[in-house]
């Protein structure tokens, strides 16, 4: 079992900055594709930013620009740097992460989520 746990939300005025951290824990296989999601009150959970093993990168729209996804596969850890933060970046922010295994005919992911850490940007 692959444990996450994110950290360094909290409060942050408009303009300011975060930098959020993933560590994982837990499970000696290989992560493969690690993410940050999140989810405003009442809104579904959405991405923010994925980077896969070998270090390819998507950003939401509303990220790219501001938002800079990186990660250390040996240290297994995963940071956000969230710059020029909005209002509406408020949300809970979790960690999202994946292993794959090779069967012997197939592939099994299985993927894993953080307990989340809360982002509040106030206006």
């Amino acid at each position: 079992q692959l444990q996450l746990v994110e950290s360094g939300g909290g409060l942050v005025q408009a303009g300011g900055s975060l930098r959020l951290t993933c560590s994982a824990s837990g499970s000696v296989f290989p992560i493969n594709d690690m993410a940050w999601y999140r989810q405003a009150p009442d809104k579904e959970r959405e991405l923010v930013a994925k980077i896969s093993r070998r270090g390819d990168i998507n950003y939401a729209r509303s990220a790219r620009g501001r938002f800079t996804i990186s990660r250390d596969n040996i240290q297994r850890r995963m940071w956000l740097q969230m710059n020029n933060l909005k209002p509406e970046d408020t949300a809970v922010y979790y960690c999202a992460a994946d292993i794959r295994l090779f069967l012997g005919d197939r592939w099994d992911q299985t993927d894993y989520w953080g307990q989340g850490t809360q982002v509040t940007v106030s206006s």
